[in-house]
């Protein structure tokens, strides 16, 4: 499911995925943009989650964006988050000890085992800036 080092990437989706919650706890939303792999744009999700947390955000902006990609017959998605933590426990250096992210993490791997190829991987928050701006502007109509 993941991909190896040295193994080529198969024509991909490229989804960026943000997750916010100002307070943390407190309002909070996601933003996805997903892009083909030349980097034209094909959809921007987004959407208020209520009150929770920051982590919690990032996991479900995740969920939304592979859940796009099945739902539109896709087999292959790599992820670039600026989320530590999430791309670590996806990746499996991370354990995932909070009750709370638990459940979250298990339908993020079970949704990636049904794709033919999937890759997450960290970028600075700075290549982020348009799921950044999605998922603040999903906060914006929650508050």
């Amino acid at each position: 499911m993941f991909r190896t080092p040295g193994e080529s990437a198969p024509e991909h989706l490229v989804a960026h995925v943000d997750g916010g919650a100002r307070g943390n706890p407190g309002p909070a939303g996601y933003g996805v943009v997903i892009e083909d792999r030349r980097g034209a744009r094909i959809a921007e999700l987004s959407r208020y989650l209520g009150h929770c947390t920051n982590n919690f955000a990032e996991y479900s902006g995740l969920i939304a964006a592979l859940n796009y990609v099945l739902d539109h017959d896709h087999s292959a998605l790599r992820v670039r988050s600026d989320s530590e933590l999430m791309v670590r426990q996806m990746n499996g250096v991370y354990k995932v000890r909070s009750p709370e992210l638990r459940p979250l993490y298990e339908e993020a791997r079970r949704l990636a085992r049904q794709l033919k190829w999937f890759r997450i991987e960290h970028v600075r928050r700075e290549k982020n800036a348009e799921a950044d701006r999605l998922a603040n502007e999903a906060m914006d109509r929650g508050i």
